[in-house]
């Protein structure tokens, strides 16, 4: 091979080592993608959609209510979930409606759901948070979330507060199916 030649693959060379690289970094640490499994999310997100997920947002910034989120609920299992409390917030469910901090919160994303209910039918049944954890507010460092499937979501009803240590990132888009594409931002 001519030096012209060798120069040439050797750029090539490096240019692909640096695309590797930069995909690396940006798949372990900025970006990943995730496949929903179950119907926990259901209306919102359906079992095999593929999602986005920003794994360094809570790095700077803390989870806002609604956020859609990815954590490590296991050693094994990661969940996904909606962020409905924050650290010092009082959550109840009353009458099938949302009170956060005693204020009413409305949920739109669970209207397909509660319009298929039979009269006098609950979608999510009345708790406190003392009566699912013993404390009366969510703890520091900790966030309460739920599924929106509410009648068959493993959530922090069964689980208990989600350390925020524990969220991998916010789901940001989903990409699949194609025919369902947008971002997920349905702040409260």
């Amino acid at each position: 091979m001519n030096s012209e030649i060798k120069s040439e693959l050797w750029s090539w060379i490096k240019a692909f080592v640096i695309v590797l690289l930069l995909a690396f970094i940006v798949r372990h640490f900025l970006f990943t993608n995730y496949v929903v499994h179950g119907e926990s999310m259901m209306p919102t997100l359906q079992d095999g959609n593929r999602l986005f997920v920003n794994k360094v947002g809570y790095d700077f910034a803390a989870p806002h209510y609604g956020d859609i989120i990815i954590f490590h609920a296991t050693p094994t299992d990661d969940y996904i979930k909606r962020v409905i409390g924050l650290p010092g917030d009082t959550i109840e469910y009353k009458n099938d409606r949302l009170y956060r901090n005693g204020k009413y919160v409305p949920e739109p994303y669970l209207k397909t759901y509660k319009d298929k209910l039979s009269s006098g039918a609950k979608l999510t049944g009345d708790f406190t948070l003392q009566q699912k954890t013993g404390q009366v507010k969510v703890p520091p460092g900790k966030i309460w979330v739920m599924g929106d499937n509410r009648q068959i979501s493993k959530d922090s009803r069964e689980i208990g507060f989600v350390d925020i240590k524990t969220i991998v990132g916010k789901v940001g888009l989903r990409y699949y199916p194609f025919t369902e594409i947008n971002s997920l931002r349905e702040k409260q």
